[in-house]
């Protein structure tokens, strides 16, 4: 057995960026408290979900990484001996951003970011208005207690980010996650859009042989236009949900992984030794109509 216990932490946020962060802290320290090893924050934790309007004035909200945000946190690392997955609101350079998730190891030192590839623009969700696409590639990092991958929301949809960055050699894939439900739709679009969001992830962990955490915020937010569904979730490698939060509660949950279900699940269905790599080369293009 190769036992990991990560920690999910599960919010609202506020227009106080020193309050969420403060909260996050609060977080991190009750996980650690239950155990947890490596603790998960949620897509964009420091802010209010900005997206939901093209507004010049968020681009305020942004700050260099490393900068305050990984400082913040680094010391708290160090402290409760636990691994911090931090996502955060990059500005690179003037007039340049990214969403981008910080990894922080058990020591406090920085280990590097991944900066989000797929941007997705719909209504309350005008990402492209405020961020260009990650051009660091997929990434793992070997942390104190497991090689985690770190993925980012809109990439949950896409299977070939997961199986690279599971190729890469990560034994967990981490999901930060802000996404929600439009206060307009019925309630069976709410159960078919979650039972979606949770199905394509739980099928990157089945394909991939490997664990996958979710982690999603709560609550209404600026424009009242969309209710975030929470409903944060782990999954085992093969597809069986572990664990599964509130659609509208503040949750801070830990559980305990064994890596060693990789290789079970792997050898039992073996996939990875199925591939045909020779035959993927369409995957490269667009779409393969005539000409």
């Amino acid at each position: 057995m190769r036992n990991v216990s990560v920690g999910l932490v599960q919010m609202s946020c506020s227009a106080s960026q020193s309050e969420n962060m403060q909260k996050a802290i609060a977080g991190i320290r009750q996980a650690a408290a239950q155990g947890a090893q490596i603790v998960c924050l949620q897509e964009l934790f420091t802010s209010l979900y900005f997206c939901d309007v093209e507004d010049h004035d968020n681009f305020q909200l942004a700050e260099p990484i490393p900068g305050p945000s990984t400082e913040a946190l680094q010391p708290i690392a160090k402290e409760l001996n636990v691994v911090i997955i931090a996502s955060l609101f990059e500005k690179r350079a003037e007039g340049l951003y990214h969403n981008t998730t910080a990894v922080i190891d058990a020591d406090g030192s920085y280990l590097g970011k991944y900066r989000k590839m797929h941007i997705p623009d719909d209504p309350a969700y005008y990402e492209k208005f405020y961020f260009t696409p990650g051009d660091l590639g997929y990434k793992v990092w070997k942390t104190k207690y497991a090689t985690i991958g770190v993925l980012i929301c809109w990439d949950q949809w896409y299977p070939e980010a997961a199986r690279i960055t599971a190729l890469m050699g990560a034994e967990i894939l981490f999901y930060p996650t802000a996404i929600g439900w439009a206060t307009s739709q019925e309630e069976a679009t709410n159960i078919e859009q979650y039972n979606a969001w949770q199905t394509i992830q739980r099928s990157h962990a089945v394909a991939n042989g490997v664990h996958v955490v979710s982690v999603n915020r709560v609550g209404f937010e600026q424009s009242g236009a969309m209710k975030f569904w929470g409903g944060s979730f782990v999954s085992n490698p093969f597809g069986t949900v572990l664990y599964q939060g509130s659609h509208d509660q503040e949750e801070t949950k830990v559980l305990k992984l064994d890596l060693a279900d990789s290789d079970r699940y792997r050898t039992h269905w073996p996939f990875l030794r199925d591939r045909r790599i020779d035959s993927y080369q369409p995957i490269t293009k667009r779409y393969l109509d005539e000409g």
